[in-house]
């Protein structure tokens, strides 16, 4: 079940997407709420399982990670995939997915050598292809809730795309 989220909740839910390091004063202030307002709604959020964690976001070039790469996995044993996917280190994030492939895997390597490593690893269990990440153009997008007033409002935004 959704939660019913209202303006201040999108507000909140923005700014914290924004930078999750606020204050709950300065977060109360940009949404126009109470400090006391402001984090009951942030820890109602955080019950409702809305706000899940707080991460930091890192530049992988800079820990020494020059390449970034997605592997897309054919058929495999799932518990044999989770079960590498988990003793690797070098995957960022990893999907069970529907389509062509059956997995798709964002990682991160050192370099070449290090990447031919990381495929073969899983070139073990099935075939693999890899695409390497040129230039990010779009991550960590901050999500608000879909408008439930009105679904064309969706259909319009994927149109104009």
């Amino acid at each position: 079940m959704i939660p019913h989220l209202d303006d201040h909740d999108t507000r909140i839910l923005a700014e914290l997407q924004r930078d999750a390091r606020l204050s709950m004063a300065e977060l109360g202030r940009r949404v126009q709420l109470s400090q006391p307002g402001v984090t009951e709604r942030v820890r109602k959020l955080e019950s409702a399982g809305v706000i899940t964690g707080y991460t930091a976001k890192v530049d992988l070039g800079k820990l020494g990670y020059g390449i970034r790469a997605l592997l897309r996995l054919g058929r495999a044993e799932s518990a044999r995939v989770t079960k590498v996917v988990q003793q690797t280190p070098e995957v960022v994030n990893a999907y069970n997915v529907a389509g062509q492939d059956n997995w798709l895997l964002e990682i991160a390597v050192m370099d070449v050598a290090h990447l031919d490593a990381v495929i073969s690893k899983f070139g073990q269990l099935t075939e693999v292809s890899t695409a390497v990440i040129l230039h990010p153009v779009r991550e960590h997008q901050p999500m608000l809730p879909v408008p439930r007033d009105d679904p064309r409002t969706i259909i319009r935004k994927v149109s104009l795309a």
